[in-house]
């Protein structure tokens, strides 16, 4: 995957992140919930000022730091690598577009918007789905060797 398309499915999923957060804030107050499918899946909102899945409360300074050295690594790796494979370009595009929605909400807000509830497990946003989703494809490249032709024994 090239560079441009990379920064383009970052960009795209950075967007969408915001779309999604501004329409939260402007139509759920803290803590509502609204049936998305049933019961089992709603839109809650609530203020996240910790880590993933409200883990370490109060540490958002931190998260913070984490979440803008993580997106400077990405970008950083992505202008001195110009192509990827498929998976890769895209798990890293997508761990940069998911890291930025949330870094732009600690640094506007002081928290993040969580907003998608699976009742009973968390209350996540998009960029947290982007960041899982990116990590697992990068994951799967560096475990099954990227694009690697493995049928040449």
């Amino acid at each position: 995957m090239n560079r441009p398309s990379t920064f383009a499915i970052a960009t795209v999923a950075l967007g969408i992140d915001r779309l999604l957060k501004w329409w939260v804030g402007g139509h759920l107050v803290l803590y509502e919930s609204r049936p998305l499918i049933g019961q089992v899946i709603r839109l809650t909102r609530v203020h996240n000022i910790g880590g993933a899945l409200g883990i370490f409360p109060g540490s958002g300074a931190l998260f913070l730091v984490v979440s803008g050295a993580v997106s400077a690594w990405i970008v950083f790796f992505l202008l001195r690598h110009k192509d990827q494979g498929a998976l890769m370009g895209t798990g890293l595009a997508l761990l940069l577009g998911g890291a930025l929605g949330n870094l732009i909400d600690r640094v506007v807000y002081g928290y993040v918007l969580d907003f998608l509830e699976i009742r009973g497990l968390f209350v996540n946003n998009f960029a947290d789905v982007c960041v899982s989703v990116g990590t697992a494809l990068v994951f799967i490249h560096v475990l099954f060797g990227g694009e690697k032709d493995r049928t040449t024994g």
